[in-house]
């Protein structure tokens, strides 16, 4: 048998050596190992020693792995190893070999290195000897002990996959480290396959290697021949001890499995809390039984498995639960904006812990308002879990209410604070709030403990945009200090506003300063529009990671499409006070003049001079008139009269003979558009008309 494959090797001339007659007598077995070939010869009783016959085995030390365990083998190629690393002539040790029947009995093993005339190892000639009943002796029950180290190592590996199994936060996580750790190899499986229970039914998840797939039993029924299904009905390992076992249970899976010389598996039920998720298998092509350490080591194996894919499991879940939940409370879609083009982003935190911490308080929203202008919100709520995402959605709807509403920007972000306060939570939010004219670029911005706004010019160079500030959401109104500065922007056309959360900027240990100058460095370096532009700034955000989320809110006034202010008038009217009332009729006059309002310019004076006279009639206050002309795709000139009453304009029948009510019905009729819009405390009536272009 040594002589297989060695024709086109050079052998030494005494090889094999020549076994002492004596060494036989006392059952000692002889082999010569040639290192160069690989070749491995042994003599007779070698042979029975290994429980081996001559035309089972093909001359080659690594073709003994069919009796060495790995763990064993492995063992003993480091003592090998290590004398010739140290130049040592011997080297002697004690390793386990399976007997054809299943049962393992020790062996002890001498060997000489034999090395040439430059130190170099070519051959290692040696004994082999029975060594179950010297071991079993009393007198080397320590030797036996110090032996029981593979035994150790197996458990160790359990361990290990058990520790790498800890960090697994996911199902597909579970499935890497069982499929990609070397401590499941080193249990000696040939071939891993791994099903969860869904409904009835076992899905395959995990199978390796990739050419152990068998056909048909990706999904399987729990009540098929298979022994999978088996162990997730009893609820109990399996353990095929044989080819001819494993034939005999499971033929219909058994024909599929030849190709892979499978000898023996173990099919481990993964229980949860008393119930099965799933079943795993380890298929073996070196070994036939399996000792009741190793059942134990195997068992405990299946359990730490279990363990780890319910925790997998129960984190999709509230991951999906949270997800879900912050879905729901971020605006679901971003309206069209007349005159500007807009793009939010939202990357939720990818930091390991807690269930739950894929999720924050991170919110943005555009509000539009009346009169072509549009509210801008971004926001962050401390913490990272679904409380926050719940006290997220409470506050961006009642922000949106308050400016809705048609209040300042100071009030929305006074009362903001206040409903967070009185939400009886512990936590507070910062945020900036940015209400912007998209016909005369003002921005009205105002800033509660958040990260200044950013604007990009049309050249492509990007600046901070100071906000004067208050506290955080919620501690303002704590502390009794809600007064929220209003900082004024120009937004001119073509120029992008950029408001974020402070996870697109933070890094652990820099500073923010330094955070906010990289910012404007991408900004600048990026592509112009604004879709592009978010798309760039959430991917260096995934590339950098972080255990923070990000919000994200462009809005760039439009170049050609945006309407622009061809002029704006303002005049206040105090009750009594006539002198002001003719000041405003004075300016609605000269204002439609010298806007060349044409035909249209005495229906103009007549509903500007009704809007008025109705608040100071009906109103215990002021009237606030304002006169713009709005030159787009058309060009409208647009008078709105604001009080401080709530109480809505409504239509009344006059009669033949009354003299009042008509004054809705003038403006219904005259008007090309009118309507009502809250301000605050008050109300604004507003009316448009469309007017011939200058002359």
């Amino acid at each position: 048998m040594a002589d297989r494959g060695a024709s086109a090797l050079s052998l030494p001339a005494d090889w094999p050596a020549h076994p002492d007659p004596i060494l036989a007598l006392n059952r000692m077995g002889t082999f010569d190992w040639d290192l160069d070939a690989g070749l491995f010869h042994m003599d007779a009783q070698a042979y029975t020693i290994f429980d081996l016959r001559p035309e089972e085995y093909d001359g080659r030390a690594e073709s003994l792995t069919v009796r060495v365990p790995q763990p064993e083998a492995a063992r003993m190629d480091a003592v090998v190893a290590q004398a010739i690393k140290d130049g040592s002539e011997n080297y002697g040790g004690y390793f386990r070999i399976r007997c054809r029947d299943g049962t393992l009995r020790w062996t002890h093993t001498q060997g000489y290195i034999r090395r040439d005339e430059t130190g170099r190892p070519r051959r290692v000639v040696g004994i082999l000897r029975d060594a179950t009943e010297e071991l079993a002796d009393s007198s080397a029950r320590s030797l036996r002990a110090a032996q029981d180290e593979a035994f150790r190592q197996q458990t160790n590996i359990v361990q290990a996959v058990s520790a790498a199994l800890a960090h697994a936060r996911t199902v597909q996580d579970v499935i890497d480290v069982l499929k990609d750790t070397h401590g499941v190899r080193h249990l000696g499986a040939a071939s891993l396959v791994m099903g969860l229970v869904e409904a009835g039914r076992i899905r395959l998840v995990a199978e390796g290697p990739a050419y152990a797939s068998v056909p048909g039993t990706k999904v399987t029924r729990i009540e098929e021949p298979y022994p999978m299904g088996e162990v997730v009905r009893t609820l109990l390992p399996r353990f095929i001890e044989s080819p001819e076992e494993f034939a005999e249970g499971y033929p219909i899976l058994w024909p599929h499995l030849t190709d892979l010389h499978i000898t023996s598996a173990a099919y481990l039920p993964l229980i949860a809390q008393a119930r099965p998720i799933g079943a795993m298998g380890l298929l073996y092509s070196d070994r036939r039984g399996f000792s009741a350490e190793e059942r134990a080591v195997l068992v405990a194996l299946g359990s730490s498995i279990a363990q780890s894919l319910q925790r997998a499991m129960l984190y999709e879940q509230e991951k999906d639960l949270a997800q879900g939940l912050q879905q729901a409370m971020l605006p679901r879609t971003i309206p069209s904006v007349r005159g500007a083009d807009v793009a939010v982003r939202y990357r939720a935190a990818t930091a390991g812990g807690a269930l739950g911490r894929d999720i924050g308080g991170d919110w943005y929203d555009l509000i539009p308002l009346p009169g072509g202008r549009v509210g801008a919100v971004i926001g962050d709520v401390q913490g990272h879990d679904t409380h926050a995402a719940a006290v997220m959605g409470q506050l961006r709807i009642v922000l949106r209410a308050y400016a809705a509403e048609g209040h300042t920007p100071a009030t929305v972000m006074a009362r903001a604070s206040v409903f967070l306060y009185e939400l009886d939570t512990d936590r507070f939010a910062t945020c900036l709030y940015a209400e912007a004219d998209l016909a005369t670029g003002v921005v009205q911005a105002v800033r509660a403990g958040h990260i200044d706004p950013l604007i990009r010019h049309t050249d492509g160079t990007c600046r901070r945009a100071p906000v004067h500030g208050g506290l955080p959401l919620g501690l303002s109104a704590e502390f009794g200090r809600l007064e929220y500065p209003v900082s004024t922007l120009e937004l001119d056309p073509g120029h992008t506003l950029l408001l974020c959360t402070d996870g697109l900027v933070e890094r652990p240990g820099a500073d923010l300063d330094d955070g906010m100058r990289g910012l404007e460095a991408h900004i600048s370096e990026g592509p112009d529009d604004v879709r592009a532009l978010a798309d760039r700034l959430i991917q260096l955000a995934e590339e950098r990671g972080g255990d923070d989320d990000v919000a994200l809110l462009l809005l760039r006034r439009r170049v050609p499409e945006a309407p622009r202010a061809g002029g704006r008038l303002q005049q206040h009217v105090a009750p009594g006070d006539s002198e002001a009332l003719v000041q405003a009729r004075h300016m609605v006059r000269a204002a439609v003049r010298a806007w060349d309002a044409g035909a249209r310019a005495d229906e103009i004076e007549l509903v500007a001079d009704e809007l008025v006279t109705n608040v100071l009639l009906h109103t215990e206050g002021s009237a606030i008139v304002t006169l713009r002309v709005l030159d787009g795709s058309d060009r409208r000139l647009r008078i709105e009269v604001e009080d401080s009453s709530s109480a809505l304009p409504r239509r009344r029948d006059a009669g033949e003979d009354g003299v009042s009510g008509r004054g809705l019905l003038l403006v219904d009729l005259l008007t090309d558009v009118w309507g009502v819009e809250a301000r605050g405390g008050g109300k604004a009536v507003w009316c448009e008309f469309l007017t011939p272009g200058p002359a």
